[in-house]
């Protein structure tokens, strides 16, 4: 049977800096996704850009915070594991 305190450091508490920069990489990966789904589905956008430009680019802002959102995964429990 496996428990929770398995290892000494397994539940290691982040230090201030490293929980900003995770607090600050949710609120990016937020902001990107929610800014390219603005862009595809607002009706009446500020900016006269062709609707296949604003598609393209709202997908692109979408796929960017997913990749914004990967990094941050590894970043904070991938490597947590090793240490």
């Amino acid at each position: 049977m496996s428990g929770l305190g398995k290892g000494p450091n397994k539940f290691r508490q982040k230090s201030p800096t490293q929980r900003f920069l995770s607090i600050l990489g949710l609120a990016m990966f937020a902001f990107y996704f929610i800014l390219g789904t603005l862009i595809i589905f607002w009706d009446k956008f500020p900016l006269e850009i062709d609707p296949t430009y604003r598609t393209f680019f709202g997908i692109l802002l979408i796929a960017y915070s997913f990749m914004r959102f990967a990094r941050l995964w590894q970043n904070n429990f991938l490597n947590n594991r090793e240490r």
